[in-house]
């Protein structure tokens, strides 16, 4: 098994898709956009064998058609979203596992932004696809969820271990540090990882999950409970979660 490669490829205005690379296969994480899918795939040489839904928002999707027509690449979502995803060549659910390009990525429920919201962690890449659930400096409104869902869904994602690569769905880190800052603005890892970010030397995505519990205000409910007027972390989450909203 050759080891594993991850390309970030922008799509879109903001929105972020992932190719991982093994043993000569490849798996698309989201859908956004072909055209620049098509182009990351050509300059490497790449075919398309696998494409992964997490959820079924269009600017997550809307790709498909074309990038099954052009590369007959096999599509993989939820079982509880398939109504309203993308024909699905397999269906999957939480807690089961899938290959991706020969590596076990486990099905992980991320409700919150969606009902049905899935992740892909693949620990031989150490790795893992969040959508629209966690995101890099902040998480997924909640469109169809409500904060003790994606609160839960928050922390199964935050037992994963530190060097797992947080594959968000978004680039929304000019709104999402600064808003970050507004409520943790003694946090000398965020004041870094946001410079960092704004001289280029740092990307927006992904970031290990250790880099994402030391600056995202999100996972840092606990830390910044008593600054929001709550009692515990996950009143706190709620809280951050409606200040982000009117923020």
């Amino acid at each position: 098994m050759s080891q594993a490669e991850i390309v970030t490829i922008r799509c879109l205005q903001d929105n972020y898709a992932y190719l991982l690379h093994a043993d000569g296969q490849t798996a698309l994480f989201d859908a956004p956009e072909a055209a620049p899918v098509l182009q990351a795939l050509r300059e490497r040489g790449w075919r398309l064998d696998q494409i992964f839904l997490t959820h079924h928002h269009a600017d997550h999707i809307q790709a498909v058609p074309e990038l099954v027509a052009e590369t007959g690449a096999k599509v993989i979502g939820g079982a509880a979203d398939a109504h309203r995803l993308p024909p699905l060549d397999q269906q999957v659910s939480p807690g089961e596992t899938v290959q991706a390009v020969g590596l076990t990525a486990h099905v992980i429920d991320v409700s919150g932004h969606t009902v049905g919201h899935l992740a892909y962690h693949v620990p031989e890449a150490s790795a893992v696809f969040t959508g629209d659930s966690l995101m890099a400096l902040g998480c997924g409104r909640l469109f169809e969820g409500d904060a003790p869902t994606m609160w839960q869904s928050l922390m199964r994602l935050n037992a994963l271990p530190d060097e797992t690569l947080v594959c968000s769905g978004h680039d929304y880190c000019t709104g999402n540090g600064a808003f970050a800052l507004s409520v943790d603005a003694e946090n000398k890892a965020l004041q870094d990882r946001l410079d960092q970010i704004a001289a280029g030397r740092f990307p927006c995505a992904p970031a290990t999950l250790a880099v994402e519990r030391a600056t995202n205000p999100f996972l840092r409910a606990q830390a910044l409970a008593d600054s929001v007027g709550a009692s515990d972390a996950a009143s706190a989450f709620a809280r951050l979660r409606a200040m982000k909203d009117a923020f």
